[in-house]
């Protein structure tokens, strides 16, 4: 009995002995700094990339750009980016909030560094849930073909006559231009003019016109 209470005094005292070295005074001012810092340098990552953002040039950190064309789709909303710049910047910026969040209480670093660590990954992987969720709504805002029928646009290569061949035309749908095969049934339509889209005949082709409009217009001219 006498050995095994020697034992158990020896772990407890030893438990202490290590508790009080992990969160000894001497090591409080280092690590408050390396939470100040950590959340100092990980809002400014992360304001600077809203700031990008806004610009228009931080989009490829959400995960890369997407072309304008039907049905395009990169596959960068699939899985949690959890190692993306936004990502890993809001991890290191709420790891540095808990840190000193923990240390303000009194709390000290056996639990100050815990709830660092709890915030900062909770961070990460709800900036990355986010993040693929934007992707998600992006995908599924993409333009639909179908709503070109009754919108006008611009031959940009010349299209046979009498549906002899195709041409390309450049429309603007959902507030983005995009590009499809066109074809006619009337005659032939330069690279330049006026086109009124009457039908869909593919997932990238279009039945067009002459603009009537532009042509009631020039007569009037």
């Amino acid at each position: 009995m006498d050995r095994c209470a020697n034992l158990r005094y020896e772990v407890e005292h030893s438990g202490r002995i290590l508790a009080r070295s992990i969160d000894g005074p001497h090591l409080r001012p280092d690590m408050h700094t390396l939470f100040v810092t950590c959340a100092l340098l990980g809002g400014a990552i992360l304001v600077m990339q809203l700031l990008l953002g806004m610009l228009g040039l931080g989009h490829h950190d959400i995960g890369g750009s997407h072309d304008a064309h039907v049905g395009h789709h990169d596959g960068s909303s699939d899985g949690l980016q959890l190692l993306s710049v936004r990502a890993l910047s809001a991890g290191l910026a709420f790891f540095g909030v808990g840190g000193m969040a923990g240390m303000a209480f009194g709390a000290g670093l056996l639990v100050a560094l815990p709830l660092a660590l709890v915030l900062g990954f909770g961070a990460m992987v709800g900036t990355a849930m986010i993040t693929r969720w934007m992707l998600s709504f992006e995908d599924d805002g993409s333009v639909l073909i179908q709503g070109a029928v009754g919108t006008t646009g611009t031959v940009y290569l010349a299209i046979p006559g009498n549906g002899e061949g195709s041409g390309k035309v450049v429309l603007t749908l959902q507030n983005r231009t995009v590009e499809y095969q066109a074809v006619t049934s009337q005659g032939a339509l330069p690279t330049g003019a006026s086109i009124l889209v009457v039908d869909v005949l593919g997932p990238d082709t279009v039945d067009v016109v002459s603009d009537p409009l532009t042509k009631e217009l020039s007569r009037a001219v």
